[in-house]
């Protein structure tokens, strides 16, 4: 059934029945193809119902669906003529894992980050309004998305300005990891209520025995319903914010949802639809462990065992590392963004869950929470992925650095991040860091090195950054160094005459690779560790002049203000013309694909490298260059 649905038009005079069995064969087909891909899984298994009751309802494209983060979009992928091509899901030019607006007319807007839909929604709506148009605008976000600060910023402005709106809000008690905060205490009250879940069986079970009425019996006995339940419910939280609130309502009863659907279409002014949903459903490894399902590597389906084995992340083992300190030292504690399994930090939860703070999915609460620990004499360390650390700039800047407060951000998911794409790209953190006063940075090269930067940030009294990849390398004993770090030290792995490569954390071992594909070609490459980025070692860059003619620096940032810029804004102080290739990501959106591959498209390979900088040094054709 599924491989001949091209439009969504051809599920809107489907029965119940005939949806039900297509719901089974998306679920099949979910789990095959993120099982092979990898993905989000445990969240596009929950609303596969919801889903089909939206296009069954809704007159896509015309009408507008917008989805919050975008990684439960699977299923109106599937729905939205992309089925035959879903195999691609996630690899290099395939479909994308989240709404892409070229990707196809029914994605309305691109997403990656929590939060955002109702805003997006707001603004498509008011557009409509201005250009005289009567479609549907639909936002369909997680109850997770709700711990994040835009939602109630969007709540207030379209309450308040009785725009047309419809929000979905699916509640599946989770966003990432289980959810945290009062709203999702308040959601689970509005699900658990004794009175309303009595008056919910009463009225359904006589609905139920009435199946000839005529539907406006039919709206009557649910208005009634409705009204029973603002009787027994505090669902007036929404309400008070200027929407229509209609809700609990099972999010896998296709037809109820179907009716509610289709009164919140007729409405004029916001509506807000709360639906419960079972995040896994249909696959009973993610029913059961929904957290490990919600982003998943490749698994077998018989069992849900990943394919691969798992190494220990960058994550797991600066936590490691934090609850041995934390068992000497009672100021360290750990702050995270709705990610404690993500960023590896689940075990510093489990061993001191008074001193582990997960605020939900909100960065700059998290940053300025945890400046307020270190104004009171705490050691906070802030888990949080690159890309989602970019929320929090301003935190940073104004209640972090500019008090100078001992606040260290760990970086997870630093640098190019693989199948997530472009909005997931940890690129961009070296450029918005290093223009503040006070910031330290650092990337460590591999997993030794990591947990020498988490030793030497315990002591350090000011902001510090230390960004990392997911994956955890070691590259061995002979590249160690015992004693402890000080401040902007530099390592030089060896030397080089002809070119000397500054290569930050994972590039390090790029560079040590390139380094031997040059002494092939009879060119000498040298290699430093640049493990601190902000500050630079000023003496060995100033002692680096005389030993080479060339300065290569490579990273995996954005090459506008990382730390090449740095590199040369430092010599252009100094008054010194050097030669120096600053080697980075450049200034465009690196999609989706393996790391590897995105490395190529980046010319950042140990042979593509190779190439470049015997083309700079004016040897691009010796030796078979």
């Amino acid at each position: 059934m599924l491989k001949d649905i091209t439009t969504p038009a051809q599920i809107r005079d489907m029965n119940i029945k005939q949806l039900q069995e297509l719901a089974a064969e998306i679920r099949r087909k979910l789990v095959q193809t993120v099982a092979h891909n990898g993905g989000h899984l445990a969240s596009n298994l929950g609303v596969v119902e919801l889903t089909l009751a939206l296009h069954s309802v809704f007159s896509c494209p015309e009408d507008k669906l917008v989805f919050d983060v975008g990684h439960q979009a699977y299923v109106h992928k599937l729905l939205t003529g992309r089925a035959q091509s879903f195999d691609t899901l996630r690899q290099a030019g395939g479909l994308s894992g989240f709404p892409r607006i070229d990707e196809s007319e029914y994605d309305t807007f691109n997403v990656g980050h929590a939060s955002t839909a109702i805003s997006a929604a707001l603004g498509m709506a008011r557009a409509r309004d201005l250009k005289g148009e009567k479609h549907a605008v639909v936002a369909i976000l997680g109850d997770g998305a709700l711990s994040g600060g835009m939602c109630y910023e969007a709540l207030n402005d379209a309450g308040q300005s009785k725009t047309p709106l419809i929000v979905i809000l699916n509640d599946n008690e989770m966003s990432i990891s289980p959810n945290v905060g009062a709203m999702s205490g308040y959601l689970t009250e509005l699900r658990q209520s004794n009175p309303y879940r009595w008056t919910k069986r009463t009225i359904r079970s006589g609905l139920d025995k009435l199946p000839l009425l005529g539907q406006p019996i039919m709206e009557f006995l649910e208005k009634t319903r409705n009204w029973m339940r603002n009787l027994v419910v505090d669902g007036q939280f929404f309400e008070a914010l200027g929407f229509e609130y209609q809700g609990p309502i099972d999010g896998h009863d296709m037809k109820r949802l179907k009716r509610v659907f289709r009164r919140a279409y007729a409405s004029d002014r916001p509506v807000l639809v709360h639906v419960i949903t079972q995040k896994g459903k249909g696959y009973e490894p993610a029913e059961h462990a929904p957290d490990e399902f919600h982003g998943i590597a490749p698994f077998y389906v018989d069992s849900g065992r990943r394919i691969n084995k798992d190494t220990p992340s960058n994550g797991q083992i600066a936590c490691g590392l934090l609850c041995e300190l934390a068992e000497r030292d009672d100021r360290i504690v750990t702050v995270c963004a709705a990610m404690a399994n993500g960023t590896g930090m689940t075990d510093f939860m489990l061993n001191y869950p008074k001193r582990f703070f997960d605020v939900g999915i909100a960065e700059e609460h998290a940053v300025t929470m945890a400046a307020g620990l270190a104004v009171s004499g705490f050691k906070p360390y802030v888990a949080i992925y690159s890309t989602f650390m970019q929320r929090a700039y301003d935190q940073i800047l104004s209640d972090v650095c500019l008090m100078n407060l001992p606040v260290t951000l760990l970086l997870d998911r630093a640098g190019l991040v693989g199948a997530d794409g472009a909005t997931h790209q940890g690129v961009y953190d070296l450029s918005f860091l290093s223009s503040m006063p006070n910031m330290t940075i650092a990337a460590p090269r591999d997993m030794s090195d990591l947990m020498r930067l988490i030793q030497f940030s315990q002591s350090h009294d000011g902001p510090m950054a230390i960004r990392y990849p997911k994956d955890s390398c070691y590259m061995g004993p002979n590249m160690r160094r015992a004693e402890p770090l000080k401040l902007g030290e530099w390592e030089l792995l060896h030397e080089g005459k002809d070119a000397i490569i500054l290569a930050t954390g994972c590039m390090v071992e790029v560079a040590l690779n390139t380094a031997i594909e040059l002494s092939g070609r009879q060119f000498e490459c040298g290699v430093v560790d640049a493990r601190f980025i902000k500050p630079l070692d000023e003496e060995m860059l100033q002692s680096l002049l005389g030993k080479t003619k060339l300065l290569v620096t490579l990273e995996q940032n954005s090459v506008q203000g990382g730390l090449g810029s740095m590199v040369m804004q430092r010599l252009s102080d100094w008054g010194e013309d050097f030669p120096v290739m600053a080697i980075g990501v450049p200034d465009r959106f690196i999609e989706q694909g393996t790391i590897t591959q995105q490395l190529e498209d980046c010319e950042m390979t140990a042979e593509q490298l190779t190439t470049r900088i015997l083309r700079r040094a004016g040897k691009g054709n010796a030796h078979g260059a």
